[in-house]
């Protein structure tokens, strides 16, 4: 069973000879197709213990472990404030809107926020990693069994 990608348009002559095979460009990078007799499985396997994914996910989890950490501790602080602290989260602050009111679109507000910053964290400091990893295995499995 053959997968095709459409997002590869490139004539299978334009990386290796007329005959189909395929080359080894001099700085020793793979191209396309390249048949390395390993299985989808070993190369997953391989990329997975790679330096470029390790980096990728200590990148993601340097910011999302705080930013869950501390999201889910304001939570917890909302939810008990507003269980046992009825007489702070009923102090007006601007005519019938109080603490609680505040705290409550609070939540709302830091979730809006968080998810900006996860977006603008992964655009600046993963996408980029992660998608020449994501070219890169496509590459070594093109050619591999599946």
């Amino acid at each position: 069973m053959r997968l095709d990608d459409p997002w590869y348009e490139v004539p299978a002559t334009a990386w290796g000879g007329t005959d189909g095979t395929w080359a080894v460009v001099p700085d020793g990078r793979s191209r396309p197709g390249e048949q390395r007799g390993h299985s989808a499985a070993e190369i997953y396997l391989e990329v997975q213990s790679s330096p470029a994914f390790r980096e990728v996910r200590r990148r993601y989890r340097r910011f999302v472990v705080p930013a869950a950490i501390a999201f889910l501790l304001w939570y917890l602080a909302y939810v008990i404030a507003a269980t046992t602290a009825h007489d702070l989260m009923a102090r007006p602050v601007v005519g019938a809107v109080n603490v609680a009111m505040v705290a409550g679109l609070g939540q709302f507000l830091t979730t809006f926020l968080l998810t900006w910053a996860y977006a603008r964290h992964a655009r600046l400091h993963r996408d980029r990693a992660a998608l020449d990893l994501r070219w890169e295995t496509q590459e070594m499995t093109r050619g591999a069994g599946r």
